[in-house]
């Protein structure tokens, strides 16, 4: 029966992303092809429409086929009309579908960073394109070392969606661990949590410095599984134990609207100790609600 589900779940996804696939390829085509940048950003609110409305499609089934067991705490003063940075620990592809059933139509529709090979997923690749999301190439040390010129590729990609975001609300949302976490993934960083692996400054670094002051604040949320390893296969067969969700919004901190974490070191010390203390906060969490499970 479970897999039985997982197939119909699969089905549904395919067929509302088929049926909504068709206006996003017609309005994609034409961006690339309207002249000037107001008709482009005309374009692309009907395509954050577009996308908006396959979410919904999709939650609207997920909630009543699946039924998952979810409890989520949301703030109450969160609105469309905002720019918002929302930060996340990850564990599972199922987090992106959580986060939607929590802040879908809450705030503006997110973006978040991806890496490069999520483009040539048909269809799905190409939305994320046309909403311009910003697409991280994620190079070693050692290629960067060869070709310094590598490291700024993935800066240029957020410098870009932030100015972009000055045009209308936006939310940017950054799972600031780069990867979902396994406890080898955090054996192999030798991470100091218990829950979590090491979080990257760097991104939200720059969001901050360049959208800090249009920011209306940072959504710090905690993703939960009462099962240990979570799988999107798994969800989709309605058999995931229970998840809870947990936002706080924080405001952005003075000190981090001028600061420079790429040319001055001791705003880099300072990110990481932000950023680390948050995490031991939601490590912390984390603990205790594996605890009460």
């Amino acid at each position: 029966m479970p897999i039985l589900k997982g197939i119909v779940s699969v089905l549904l996804l395919v067929i509302s992303t088929l049926f909504w696939g068709v206006p996003l390829i017609l309005l994609t085509l034409a961006k690339v092809i309207a002249p000037g940048r107001h008709r482009k950003e005309w374009l692309l609110n009907h395509l954050c429409a577009v996308a908006q409305n396959w979410i919904g499609l999709n939650l609207w089934w997920m909630r009543r086929w699946l039924k998952p067991n979810l409890t989520l705490h949301i703030p109450n003063t969160l609105s469309t009309e905002q720019w918002w940075l929302v930060v996340s620990n990850h564990r599972s592809w199922t987090d992106i579908f959580i986060l939607f059933m929590a802040l879908h139509r809450r705030i503006p529709l997110p973006r978040f960073f991806l890496k490069h090979q999520l483009i040539w997923i048909p269809i799905v690749g190409l939305a994320f394109w046309a909403l311009e999301f910003p697409f991280m190439r994620r190079f070693s040390r050692e290629q960067i070392a060869k070709n310094p010129k590598l490291a700024t590729i993935d800066r240029e990609s957020t410098e870009r969606i932030c100015r972009q975001a000055r045009n209308a609300p936006i939310t940017i949302l950054n799972f600031v661990e780069g990867t979902r976490f396994t406890v080898a993934k955090r054996e192999a960083q030798q991470s100091p949590f218990q829950h979590l692996l090491r979080p990257k400054a760097g991104g939200i670094a720059q969001v901050i410095s360049l959208l800090g002051d249009q920011l209306d604040g940072i959504l710090d949320v905690t993703i939960s599984y009462q099962n240990p390893s979570p799988t999107f296969w798994g969800f989709l067969c309605g058999k995931e134990a229970p998840i809870t969700l947990e936002a706080r919004q924080l405001a952005v901190p003075e000190w981090m609207l001028n600061a420079n974490y790429y040319q001055e070191p001791q705003h880099k010390e300072r990110f990481h100790a932000w950023i680390n203390s948050l995490w031991q906060e939601k490590d912390t969490l984390l603990g205790t609600q594996t605890d009460h499970d």
